[in-house]
């Protein structure tokens, strides 16, 4: 029985721990994914060595399997709570709403605006804006605050180069720098 609880808790470490790493794969964060490979590595060798010590022991491979599932959600919450990354962000608006935009910019969003050309030749405008992965929701609030039947689409930017969220990303490199002890 222990061995079970054992193999189970080890997949509920397990499985966030593969999902942090694959997360950090794609945004490419080498060093970061390495790290958590290391330590899935391990988890898993260990697991799964009890499991295979006792094939016979299905209370092991029950635990294995409900370990692995559970450990899925929790590598889903995780992720969603750690928010990492940026996302742009594309909203279309019947009329260009100026007090939309100014909130938007003056909550540190970055904003772009264009006339676009819709069905049947109508006019509409569209918002372009990046922002991080966990300010999205922040965004989408505000945005349906003054636009309750805005087009909302988002999706996350593999990488970008310049603009006013490098500029940022930079200011608030230096300014965390500058608060760290010893920091110039």
């Amino acid at each position: 029985m222990i061995d079970a609880l054992i193999i189970f808790i080890a997949q509920l470490i397990y499985v966030p721990i593969l999902t942090l790493r694959t997360i950090m794969m794609v945004k490419g964060m080498k060093a970061k994914a390495a790290s958590f490979g290391i330590v899935e590595g391990i988890i898993y060798v260990v697991a799964l060595g009890i499991v295979f010590s006792d094939l016979s022991n299905y209370m092991n491979m029950v635990s294995y399997a409900l370990g692995f599932g559970i450990g899925i959600y929790l590598g889903q919450i995780l992720e969603q709570r750690l928010a990492i990354g940026f996302v742009s962000l594309e909203v279309n608006v019947m009329n260009k709403n100026e007090e939309m935009i100014d909130r938007l910019r003056s909550e540190g969003f970055s904003v772009s605006t264009s006339e676009v050309e819709g069905m049947n030749e109508a006019r509409r405008y569209r918002l372009d804006c990046t922002a991080r992965r966990d300010r999205e929701q922040e965004f989408i609030r505000i945005v349906s605050h003054h636009e309750p039947n805005a087009f909302i689409v988002s999706y996350e930017p593999r990488n970008f180069k310049g603009g006013y969220i490098t500029k940022s990303m930079k200011r608030n490199r230096k300014l965390a720098k500058e608060k760290q002890p010893g920091g110039s």
